[in-house]
């Protein structure tokens, strides 16, 4: 176990016994009085295991939930309240870092050089202190800057099931987003692929960004408990860059699902009665615990992107629900686009985003964009027909608007940086003008007489070339 968390014990702590285990939930037994809720205990000398006080059970017992794996743990073990919260380390020095709930460094780097800690728990700031900015943060991604532009300082979500591209997606935010990023970029992996985290890690530090970024994991082979709290770990980070070095953090999570999933696992170890379909009862609250941390004050501004998986790609599901209502942007991937080879496949008709208004990102633009979603619209509708009749039973007005929105179609996807080694394509980042230029011109049908073909995978209208 790390030096860091080698506490030892002394006659300063609260002492207790360990009276049951079931799974990675223990039962102390205190002398006299009960740590705090949250308070963060000492299982054992060598290895020390750490974990946290969840409930009380009697005036005497308390329940904890451990951060890391149980081992030569045993009834009667002693264990030692540390009489303060689970805290993690805060400063400069987590700059171009890898660490894990602990604020333990993961990278086989030096240890940390910093005194200064936040508790890992904490309220949302006082509405008093929160403010909006009514401002677009440009991805460079030109379905998302047309149909679903992001918010600075907002929350935006990226839905989808198992294999749609929620994590390529992600990765290539950071990679546009983070150059450009003026602030401290922060990635929360929760409950993911280990390889993914040591890809992203080595991405990130072969693109020279990573001087600027903080990467914190609680990965799928760790214990609920501590996929449960690196949500919150990661927040407390960047709440210190905002409050104190007073700098705007852009913050991206993959994936939310695992924590909603770690939180399940945590209250069926508790013994709680699920809900529907299995979800711990507390899911609002425990959601709206980690979503209202993640908000923009007078000091700074957090901009959060996040990962949701979507189980079985049932939009209804208890889960993707009560994440909606926290977002400005919500992005959901479909598994029909996928199949046509329409990447990013991000469904233009169902994703959304409160800043597509005229006073904010123009007339010009919402224009534009309220068009093109138009035209896809209608173009779904008439696919059940002409699977059935075939195309050229439709009116010339009709096929017109097919040709159309085939074309737009093919004009929004987008190679990206990220999979250039998979696809051998050269990545584009477009920016929103170029992206408007070439809607209107498809509109305008400008290209009516190119095939279809030329429009896919490209950047900019220019780069489109009759062959």
């Amino acid at each position: 176990m790390p030096a860091t968390l080698q506490i030892r014990p002394n006659t300063a702590l609260r002492c207790g016994r360990v009276v049951q285990i079931r799974g990675t939930v223990v039962d102390v037994e205190f002398d006299g009085e009960l740590p705090e809720l949250h308070n963060q205990v000492q299982i054992g000398d060598e290895p020390t295991v750490i974990a946290e006080v969840i409930s009380h059970l009697d005036l005497k017992t308390a329940r904890c939930i451990a951060l890391v794996p149980l081992s030569n743990i045993s009834r009667g073990t002693r264990v030692f309240d540390h009489q303060r919260p689970l805290e993690i380390p805060v400063g400069d020095s987590l700059r171009g870092r890898m660490l894990n709930v602990f604020g333990e460094p993961i990278d086989n780097g030096p240890a940390l050089d910093t005194q200064n800690t936040r508790a890992i728990l904490a309220s949302p700031p006082s509405l008093s202190r929160t403010t909006t900015r009514p401002e677009v943060f440009e991805t460079g991604i030109k379905i998302i800057d047309l149909l679903t532009p992001l918010e600075r300082g907002g929350k935006a979500g990226l839905f989808g099931g198992a294999g749609v591209g929620k994590t390529v997606l992600i990765t290539e935010l950071i990679h546009n987003m983070v150059g450009q990023h003026s602030g401290i970029s922060l990635f929360c992996g929760i409950g993911e692929r280990c390889r993914e985290a040591e890809e992203i890690y080595r991405d990130m530090k072969k693109t020279g960004v990573l001087d600027d970024t903080v990467l914190i994991f609680g990965q799928m082979n760790e214990p609920p408990g501590a996929r449960y709290r690196v949500g919150h770990a990661a927040l407390s980070i960047a709440e210190y860059f905002r409050d104190q070095a007073h700098v705007d953090v852009l913050l991206l999570i993959d994936n939310v699902f695992r924590f909603v999933q770690a939180g399940m696992e945590v209250s069926g170890l508790l013994g709680e009665l699920p809900s529907r379909v299995g979800y711990q009862p507390n899911l609002a609250t425990d959601l709206a615990a980690f979503q209202e941390r993640i908000c923009s004050t007078t000091t700074g501004a957090i901009t959060a992107v996040q990962a949701i998986y979507v189980p079985a790609d049932d939009f209804t599901d208890p889960a993707a629900v009560q994440t909606f209502s926290h977002l400005s942007a919500s992005i959901k991937l479909s598994r029909r686009r996928v199949a046509d080879g329409l990447y990013p496949a991000i469904d233009p008709l169902t994703s959304n985003s409160e800043m597509l208004i005229p006073h904010i990102v123009g007339h010009h633009h919402y224009e534009i964009a309220t068009k093109v979603r138009k035209t896809l619209a209608l173009y779904d509708e008439l696919k059940d027909l002409i699977a059935m009749l075939g195309i050229e039973e439709l009116s010339p007005q009709d096929r017109n608007l097919v040709h159309r929105a085939r074309r737009l179609e093919r004009f929004l996807t987008q190679p990206f940086f990220t999979t250039e080694k998979f696809t051998g394509l050269p990545g584009k980042s477009v920016p929103i003008s170029k992206t408007l230029d070439g809607c209107q011109r498809i509109l305008d049908d400008e290209f009516h007489e190119w095939p279809e073909s030329s429009f896919y995978m490209v950047g900019d209208i220019d780069e489109v070339r009759r062959p």
